[in-house]
C-alpha cells in the first residue's frame, strides 16, 4: 500500500505561499499537517527522505500513540498493518512478570507493534487526505526571514538538479527530528545536563513473531557480565520478524565508552534460544541514533514558529518513547497555530509552550530524577531486583514508566514523585 502511494501521491515542489510550512513528515509533523489542515488551512509539509522510509526505532505503539492515531480516525488501518499486543513483559535477575496494560478512562488497554517504514506513510497520507500538499525526498534548507521573522523556508528536491524553492508561510512548525537541523539554524539547542539517549535496533526473522507481549529486559549486560543501566526490548512485528534493540542512558558515567553494537550482540546472544536471534535469522545490520530526553531541547517557540516532537525533545526518559509524544506536541502544536490563524494574533502560539510546560513539566522533572538515580549500576541493581519481586509494585511502575497514571492516581503519584526527587539528590551526578 505505502509503496503504491508513493508512486503518485506526492508533486514535486513548487514555489508556494500558505497558511503554514511543516519541516518533517515523522510522527509530529504529519500529525501537525493533519490537524491544522483539518480544521481547513493550508499547510504544506516537506519530508526530506521518500516514502515508505527506514526509521531507527523500536516500533512499538503504548496507549497513548494509539489513541493519538485512533483521533486521526486511523483505527482501522492500525488494526489491519499492526500487530496488537496486551502490554509489557518484563524480565530481570531470574524474574518474568507479565503486566497487562492498565486501565484508563481515555486511553485503549492495548499497544500495536508496526513499522516506523509503515506508519509514518500511513500517517503522512492521512495528512495528504485531510487536505495538507505533502512533498516527499524534499529538504527545507535554509529558513526565509522577512524583516527578522521566519516566514517559511527555500526547499528543494532530493533527487535530480531541480533548484531550491520559496514557501512562504506565516508560520512555520519544525518537526524534523533529533538532529533537527533546521531547528538549530533557528536557535534551539540542548540543555546538556538533561539526560540523552543511545539506542540500536535490528530486526531478526523468529518462530516467536507474533506474542501477545512486548519483552523488557532490565538487567542487560555487557560481555564481561556487567549489568548496565539501561534495558533490551523485543518486539514481535508479526510479520514474521522482530525488533530488537537495547537502549542506555548518558546517566551512566561511562556510557560513551561503551560500544552499542557490541551490546546489542550481547544482549542478542543473552537473549532465550526460543527467540532464534542468530546471524543467520537476522534481516540486516542494526541502526541506531541518540535520543534528547525530557524536553532538552529549546526554545520551543519563536514569533512565528514551534518546534516539536524529537526536534524539541520530547522523548520520555522513563522508557525512551518518543512516539506519543510526538504525537501529542504536533497535535498541541497545530491547535496553537489554528488559534493564531482564526485570530490574527501571534501572540497564540504562545499557548503551546505553555500546554507543554503544564502536560510534562513534573513527569519530566521527575523522570530525569529517576534516570539518574538509575546510572549508578549497583543502584539499579538494587531497585530492579526488588521490584522485580513485586506484581503490585511494577503494575504500578508502569503506569508510571508509560506515563498512564489516572486523574484519580496523580496524588499519590507526586508523594511517589517527591520521594525519588529526594532520593535523586543524594546521588552523586554522573560523568
Amino acid at each position: 500500500m505505502a509503496d503504491d502511494h508513493a508512486e503518485h501521491r506526492y508533486d514535486p515542489p513548487a514555489p508556494r505561499r500558505c497558511d503554514v510550512l511543516v519541516i518533517g513528515g515523522g510522527p509530529s509533523g504529519s500529525a501537525c499537517a493533519y490537524w491544522l489542515a483539518g480544521a481547513g488551512h493550508d499547510v504544506v509539509m516537506v519530508e526530506r527522505k521518500r516514502y515508505p522510509r527506514e526509521k531507527t526505532c523500536g516500533d512499538g505503539l503504548t496507549p497513548r500513540s494509539v489513541r493519538q492515531l485512533e483521533d486521526m480516525g486511523l483505527a482501522e488501518e492500525l488494526a489491519g498493518s499492526g500487530h496488537r499486543y496486551s502490554g509489557l513483559r518484563s524480565h530481570g535477575f531470574g524474574r518474568t512478570l507479565e503486566l497487562q496494560w492498565p486501565g484508563h478512562p481515555t486511553l485503549p488497554g492495548y499497544g500495536y507493534v508496526i513499522t516506523r517504514k509503515d506508519l509514518d506513510a500511513l500517517v503522512a497520507d492521512r495528512a495528504s487526505k485531510a487536505g495538507a500538499t505533502v512533498w516527499d525526498a524534499t529538504e527545507a534548507v535554509e529558513p526565509i526571514t522577512v524583516n527578522g521573522l521566519v516566514r517559511g523556508a527555500l526547499v528543494k528536491p532530493k533527487s535530480g538538479d531541480g533548484s531550491p524553492v520559496e514557501v512562504r508561510a506565516r508560520y512555520t512548525v519544525v518537526a524534523d527530528g533529533a538532529n533537527s537541523r533546521f531547528g538549530r539554524s533557528l536557535g534551539t539547542s540542548r540543555n546538556r545536563s538533561y539526560p540523552l539517549g543511545m539506542a540500536i535496533r535490528g530486526y531478526w526473522t523468529s518462530p516467536r513473531h507474533d506474542e501477545p507481549w512486548i519483552d523488557s529486559w532490565l538487567d542487560i549486560r555487557d560481555r564481561a557480565g556487567n549489568v548496565l543501566p539501561g534495558y533490551g526490548w523485543i518486539f514481535p512485528v508479526g510479520d514474521g520478524r522482530i525488533n530488537v534493540g537495547v537502549g542506555l542512558l548518558s546517566t551512566f558515567n561511562q556510557w560513551k565508552a561503551v560500544n552499542t553494537t557490541h551490546l546489542l550482540q550481547s544482549f542478542a546472544e543473552y537473549a532465550p534460544p526460543s527467540w532464534d536471534i542468530r546471524p543467520e535469522t537476522a534481516c540486516g545490520p542494526a541502526t541506531g541514533g541518540r535520543l534528547p530526553m525530557g524536553l532538552s531541547v529549546g526554545p520551543h517557540s519563536g514569533p512565528t514558529w514551534l518546534v516539536v516532537g524529537d526536534a524539541g525533545g520530547t522523548i520520555n526518559p522513563f522508557n525512551g518513547e518518543g512516539i506519543a509524544y510526538a504525537y501529542e506536541s504536533g497535535r498541541w502544536a497545530a491547535e496553537a497555530v489554528d488559534l493564531a490563524l482564526s485570530s490574527g494574533d501571534g501572540l497564540a502560539l504562545t499557548s503551546y509552550e505553555q500546554r507543554l510546560h503544564a502536560e510534562y513539566d513534573l513527569y519530566y522533572r521527575v523522570a530525569r530524577a529517576f534516570v539518574r538515580v538509575i546510572g549508578h549500576p549497583e543502584i539499579m541493581r538494587v531497585l530492579v531486583s526488588t521490584g522485580m519481586r513485586s506484581r503490585s509494585l511494577m503494575e504500578w511502575v508502569l503506569r508510571i514508566m508509560a506515563n498512564l497514571l489516572r486523574p484519580d492516581e496523580l496524588g499519590p503519584a507526586e508523594a511517589a514523585y517527591r520521594a525519588l526527587t529526594k532520593l535523586s539528590r543524594l546521588v552523586p551526578e554522573a560523568a
